[in-house]
């Protein structure tokens, strides 16, 4: 399946999106829904982000406020107190970017400081003082779509048209980002799956993911032991979910993701390879 090859720009430096990308998850928070508390001292949160990089992660994720359904708002000083010393052990010893998980602009900010190229925002951008603050730094950016708030998001979330509201909704953001002088090749999607969407909308999103790819930059996608796996079959708990998550991985990419964000690194990096081989890209 030709495709053009896309570059993903992140400050002075860039991914080229000639096979699919992995994107590990690193939760510095208590309350995360697959490994919360696991990472929350800084140690072992800097130990994992090391083994996400030896098993092949071509990005790391360190997030420090839980966005999970039901999940609470955290300040803006707690969240630093959690990442910060995990980005600034890591600088200087890993050779993948770093990306920062955070809706708040001051913590993007002081990430960025400490060694981040790229913001991955679940709240799309909502805040203009983070769309200026990505400007300003020109590091890669994550625009993601989440139907209201992660404390009351899947509260019967509702959509006439999910793919299409999506789309607008990303499409819209990615140009008001680019107007205010966020370069486009710096840019990303995510669809958003299971924030603020049915089990039924999530996977109407991943059938019809190729309608996003239209929208030119490259797209993001997290699928990684979520609930919405449970209406596949794929397992009732988190734990039950690697199998299922592998093959919504491996369904995003025919249909056109460039970046899997995973938990499991070595297991999603594994199963992506044999699908970019069976699509003939190196």
């Amino acid at each position: 399946m030709a495709r053009e090859v896309r570059r993903w720009r992140m400050r002075d430096r860039e991914i080229v999106l000639d096979r699919t990308r992995i994107m590990g998850i690193l939760n510095v928070t208590p309350d995360s829904f697959v490994d919360g508390g696991r990472f929350l001292q800084p140690q072992a949160a800097i130990y994992h982000a090391l083994e996400m990089v030896e098993d092949g992660a071509d990005l790391i994720d360190v997030g420090g406020e839980s966005t999970r359904p039901g999940s609470d708002p955290v300040g803006a000083f707690e969240e630093w107190q959690r990442i910060g010393p995990v980005l600034e052990g890591l600088a200087g010893k890993v050779d993948v970017p770093i990306s920062v998980d955070t809706r708040k602009p001051e913590v993007a900010e002081r990430a960025i400081r400490a060694g981040a190229s790229v913001v991955n925002d679940v709240s799309g951008l909502r805040d203009p003082k983070m769309i200026r603050v990505v400007s300003r730094e020109r590091v890669g950016v994550v625009v993601m779509h989440m139907l209201g708030e992660p404390k009351t998001m899947q509260a019967e979330p509702h959509y006439a048209d999910v793919v299409g509201e999506v789309k607008a909704y990303l499409d819209r953001t990615v140009r008001a980002a680019r107007y205010a002088g966020v370069p486009s090749e710096s840019i990303a999607v995510d669809p958003g799956i299971g924030f603020g969407k049915t089990p039924d909308h999530s996977l109407e999103l991943l059938r019809s993911l190729d309608v996003l790819v239209e929208l030119g930059h490259p797209v993001v996608v997290g699928v990684s032991r979520k609930s919405f796996l449970a209406r596949m079959g794929a397992g009732e708990t988190p734990e039950e979910r690697l199998g299922g998550s592998l093959a919504a991985a491996a369904w995003a990419v025919l249909r056109g993701a460039h970046v899997i964000r995973a938990h499991d690194v070595a297991d999603t990096v594994r199963a992506m390879r044999a699908i970019d081989r069976l699509l003939g890209r190196t």
